[in-house]
């Protein structure tokens, strides 16, 4: 048994007595006054209740020191020992002219047990040296643990199986950030769902048709007069911009499917519009030089560059010149024939 030299001070208090009675063995003073008391005010101790056992000693003079026995390995299998000592001054008392006052002094450790039956606990044995330098041991009385469990009565038990969870009913408040959730996703799906289908409807076509296809591309081959991509470097970037907005401009103009048509298909279809010879011998030239410039590897010369923006705006005027001149014979031919209808009937 290992033990600690302590030196007590005096502290609060509670309230008991301590005998001294005489001990057949020298050195060793048996003394009344140990206690078991629970931590929890209930008429009987049941398993896994927690008790304070300890020792009350009066008397006590001021100097003296305490060495308690090491508990922290329990007192056997069944009683467990969960806390240390602990040491609290009940009462103290000063001397009379400078004679050491006295105290009385409570020790104590929390123990338990997990099984039912009744212990006998040790004895409590504590070393004390007085101011004087006398050692002795004190021997206190042991304590009976009885730990009871609760009655089961026999007759009418049953074994159940294990309880599933606690299941409460869902409220609004649990279930409303989740309907809020879902009501914007819908909302965000037919917003996305209405964007497509008025994309498709429209489409990159439909997008060029809000202003009249001849202003779209004549604003695109002004853009390319001011930038001089003529560089050996840059001229596949130069015409290929150049082509671009003449094919756009025909798939606008005349319903063929320039983008995705070769030069060849393109002009076989154009083959018998209203499009002027030379016009059209101009552009078959432009596109076959931006072909070989692209895939060819060919280097336009400084007269041919010059010269290919403004033929791209010749073929685009013409053509959208000739267009507003016929519709101007379709209108004149529909009022010369109402006209005649009207004097026929008169």
């Amino acid at each position: 048994m290992t033990a600690a030299l302590l030196c007590i001070m005096p502290a609060r208090a509670l309230a008991s007595d301590s005998t001294v009675v005489s001990s057949p063995h020298p050195g060793i003073r048996e003394v009344s006054g140990s206690f078991l008391r629970p931590l929890g005010q209930r008429d009987s101790v049941l398993v896994a209740d927690q008790l304070m056992y300890g020792f009350r000693l009066d008397g006590v003079q001021e100097g003296t020191g305490f060495a308690f026995p090491d508990y922290s390995k329990g007192f056997r299998d069944s009683v467990e020992v969960i806390s240390p000592w602990i040491l609290d001054t009940l009462d103290f008392r000063k001397g009379k002219k400078g004679a050491p006052g006295t105290f009385s002094l409570e020790g104590s450790v929390v123990i338990t047990s997990f099984d039912e039956g009744d212990y006998l606990l040790p004895p409590i044995s504590v070393l004390r040296q007085t101011a004087d330098g006398t050692v002795d041991t004190l021997l206190f009385n042991p304590q009976t643990l009885e730990v009871k469990t609760i009655p089961v009565d026999t007759a009418v038990f049953q074994i159940h199986d294990i309880k599933g969870q606690i299941r409460y009913p869902l409220t609004l408040k649990e279930i409303l950030p989740y309907l809020i959730g879902g009501w914007l996703f819908a909302v965000l799906v037919i917003l996305v769902v209405c964007l497509v289908k008025m994309r498709r409807k429209g489409g990159l076509s439909g997008i060029l048709r809000k202003e009249p296809a001849h202003i779209v591309a004549l604003r695109k081959l002004d853009h390319l007069r001011g930038n001089k991509l003529w560089a050996a470097d840059k001229q596949k970037t130069f015409y290929s911009g150049v082509t671009d907005a003449l094919r756009e401009y025909i798939v606008s103009r005349y319903g063929i499917s320039a983008m995705e048509m070769t030069t060849k298909e393109i002009f076989d279809d154009l083959r018998g519009k209203d499009i002027p010879a030379d016009i059209y011998e101009e552009m078959k030239g432009l596109f076959e030089r931006a072909d070989f410039v692209k895939f060819a590897k060919y280097v336009a010369t400084d007269e041919e560059n010059a010269s290919a923006v403004p033929a791209a705006v010749r073929f685009v005027t013409q053509t959208y010149q000739s267009e507003v001149e016929a519709e101007s014979e379709n209108v004149e031919g529909k009022e010369k024939s109402e006209t005649s209808r009207t004097d026929v009937n008169i």
